[in-house]
């Protein structure tokens, strides 16, 4: 029988590298909430969004609970309670506080969240740096899962700060100084490919999740794939023509969602004096109509493909389109926060700007096995009612994403930095 593992990574993890990188994920979450005010750090605004001091907190609870308790002897918990309060659900653990109700936790404060973050890095170094202990190939692979687990919190930090902050009537911008990318969007075209036998999955060549195991053949017929993700401009089109107010275009659920007034334009979209403008990280800003489309649902992204004659990818045809693409694009590294326009040639927007739905189910690949314990609750558990999403945002950091990287949202989902592409088959 195959067996999963948990995760991959390289075979050559030095202590002083992997406390280094530990460092400086750790450096880069507490960089994310400094322009917060204390206020900020507490606030709920739906069951999804989370307080940004919880997620500070969680990521330091996986630490400690995951490899400071079974693997540093002298290791002395922080408190108690922090084990029921910080776990968000692994079921194998114990006991979690109820995800909706995490608003509610005046107590512990910021301060006291920080001081915990600071015990736990003080001794995650002590573990780091034991010479010669017994379990280090399984602290270096739960280290890179724990580092891992927290730049996707870091993401999750932002995507959540930006519902909080326009949330607010005032509208406060995250940032005042976040500059906007300019220009025109590269014309819409499309690249195509050849029907055949192609292979999709993680190749173990790098920090990989569960999810993207096992490396498998997949059949695919000839397609063709837009150069670009959907713009602002050519959704646009799609209201005005009626996008959401005619049934014919949408799922079911999705029309359900529009009737009752949940889904009428983008998260974020507002239309002030007869024009749309859009809340971003920098504040209430006009809409760019050459910038990636953003904060739309699975059902708006597949009515968009409905009414353009179009359709999503499959994950199989994203992934095998950017498997010889290089890592780059507008990530968190841009230091913009937002999606840019495309404007250069060929095949463009694959990693960073936005996340882009495709039409494949959130489910495991073929020979999966949901690996044991509770870092088995990672991934496996959640295969059921999701779809993926491929290429990361503009709030995903660069080195952080890969082709195989499997994302994965509730259909109904628009407050992550998610947008589409267009794919067509050959006829």
């Amino acid at each position: 029988m195959q067996t999963t593992p948990l995760h991959a990574t390289p075979k050559d993890d030095q202590a002083s590298d992997l406390l280094s990188q530990y460092r400086q994920i750790r450096n880069d979450s507490e960089t994310i909430c400094a322009p917060l005010e204390i206020e900020d750090y507490g606030i709920q605004t739906m069951a999804d969004v989370s307080p940004p001091k919880w997620h500070l907190a969680h990521t330091s609870w996986f630490f400690e609970t995951f490899l400071l308790t079974p693997y540093l002897a002298d290791y002395g918990i922080f408190h108690p309670d922090f084990v029921r309060l910080f776990n968000s659900y692994y079921e194998q653990v114990g006991a979690f506080h109820p995800r909706p109700q995490r608003g509610l936790l005046s107590r512990p404060t910021v301060a006291e969240v920080f001081r915990y973050r600071k015990h736990v890095d003080e001794a995650m170094q002590r573990l780091l740096t034991q010479p010669a202990h017994p379990a280090r190939q399984d602290i270096a692979l739960r280290t890179r899962i724990g580092m891992h687990h927290e730049q996707q919190h870091q993401e999750l930090l932002l995507t959540d700060i930006k519902h909080i902050l326009a949330s607010n009537p005032l509208l406060p911008a995250y940032r005042d100084d976040l500059q906007q990318a300019d220009g025109e969007a590269t014309p819409l075209s499309w690249s195509e490919v050849d029907a055949g036998l192609y292979e999709i999955g993680s190749n173990s060549d790098g920090f990989a999740f569960d999810n993207e195991y096992p490396r498998h053949k997949v059949y695919l017929e000839s397609y063709r794939l837009a150069n670009r993700a959907v713009t602002n401009a050519e959704y646009l089109a799609f209201i005005d023509d009626g996008g959401y107010t005619n049934p014919a275009h949408w799922l079911s659920e999705g029309w359900r969602a529009v009737k009752t007034g949940q889904l009428s334009h983008p998260l974020y979209w507002r239309q002030q004096d007869g024009q749309w403008r859009q809340m971003t990280l920098g504040g209430l800003r006009p809409l760019n109509p050459n910038e990636p489309v953003c904060h739309i649902s699975y059902f708006e992204a597949d009515a968009f493909a409905s009414w353009a004659g179009r359709r999503l990818p499959t994950e199989a045809e994203w992934e095998v389109a950017a498997a010889a693409a290089p890592i780059q694009g507008n990530f968190r590294d841009s230091d913009r926060l937002h999606p840019a326009p495309a404007q250069a040639t060929g095949m463009q927007q694959l990693f960073g700007d936005v996340w882009e739905w495709t039409r494949s189910a959130y489910a495991p690949y073929p020979g999966y096995r949901t690996p044991a314990g509770a870092l088995g609750e990672y991934n496996g558990k959640f295969m059921c009612g999701q779809y993926v999403l491929r290429g990361g945002s503009c709030v995903t950091p660069a080195n952080h994403i890969r082709a195989s990287y499997r994302n994965f949202f509730y259909p109904a989902d628009q407050w992550q930095f998610s947008g589409l592409r267009l794919a067509e088959d050959m006829a």
